[in-house]
């Protein structure tokens, strides 16, 4: 891939490969250049997308040889409000911010929660943040559930993005959760290799699949300890799905306490605000030294009350 800049706009020239062939023009570029689908597609709606030196559309599948051009206009400024909210910021340095992000703050803006995301915060804490995602995700790399707390990475210039965003793609970071789920799982250790996607019914919902009609998808999973109808677990996801965790939880029996989607009817909610799901640490090569990185955060109070509660119960407690 070519890059040249053109005073602030960015326009790539990309040719596309063999192996490529055939896949749909937002997924593709949203690859190839880290950007959001989303974003892909705003940009083929304003027609700064062409391929061959005509106008794209979405729906467009590649073919080898193609030659794509794609010009990124300079971030807006202005439509995001900075908002002063305190940041938990775990790690920081010239390239990126690792940061805890406290259960119930939506990750960037949407339709319905424009304030009080995770975007407003950065944007009043730092000026210094990557532009590839959009004016709306100035910085993200990578997202986490409303409801879930935990470690996210936050990129402070495009190079650090590009290059975490392809090590997310190709699953080289490490992800560790802890969940307090409902139900003792039979094997202590385990693995689920179910594919999962859109429901059919409710799109709004995410659910395993049969095999074919959903994107592969893997995740393991360790008993911490469990207790007479619930079990702390820390779990990996090796991909990145949408709902992953929640939704393979659910699918064998052991959905998450707290949560509203997914959850199970027979679980407490131990008043908790969301699902007890935390991001606990990630593993990855720093994307400018390549310096072995890895992070974590403790699990919330909320959470911890919840284990607590558990071992003081008595019931059949086994670490």
């Amino acid at each position: 891939m070519q890059l040249t800049e053109t005073g602030t706009p960015k326009i790539s020239t990309i040719i596309v490969q063999q192996s490529d062939e055939g896949k749909r023009l937002d997924v593709y570029l949203s690859r190839q250049l880290a950007l959001s689908r989303s974003h892909v597609q705003r940009l083929v709606n304003s027609n700064l997308i062409l391929i061959n030196k005509e106008y794209a559309r979405v729906s467009k599948r590649v073919k080898a040889g193609d030659i794509l051009s794609v010009t990124v206009p300079a971030q807006e400024k202005g439509s995001i409000i900075p908002e002063d909210i305190p940041l938990n910021i775990v790690y920081e340095d010239d390239d990126i911010i690792a940061l805890n992000k406290p259960r119930g703050m939506v990750v960037h803006p949407a339709p319905g929660n424009k304030t009080g995301t995770l975007v407003n915060a950065l944007l009043a804490y730092s000026k210094e943040l990557s532009a590839i995602g959009g004016e709306d995700r100035p910085g993200i790399v990578h997202r986490l559930d409303k409801d879930t707390s935990g470690i996210i990475l936050v990129a402070k210039n495009d190079t650090a993005h590009k290059t975490l965003a392809g090590d997310f793609k190709r699953n080289r970071i490490k992800k560790a959760y802890i969940a307090i789920v409902f139900g003792v799982p039979k094997k202590k250790k385990d693995r689920i290799n179910l594919p999962v996607g859109r429901h059919p019914i409710n799109r709004k919902k995410v659910a395993v699949l049969k095999e074919g009609l959903g994107r592969t998808a893997l995740t393991y999973y360790e008993t911490l300890e469990q207790y007479k109808e619930y079990s702390l677990l820390k779990v990996r996801p090796i991909t990145g799905r949408t709902h992953q965790i929640r939704v393979h939880l659910k699918h064998i029996g052991h959905p998450i306490i707290g949560d509203k989607i997914y959850g199970s009817r027979h679980a407490k909610s131990f008043n908790m605000a969301g699902q007890a799901l935390h991001a606990f640490s990630l593993a990855f090569s720093h994307p400018t030294t390549g310096k072995t990185m890895y992070i974590e955060a403790p699990i919330p109070k909320d959470m911890s009350s919840v284990v607590m509660e558990l071992r003081d119960g008595g019931n059949n407690h086994v670490k």
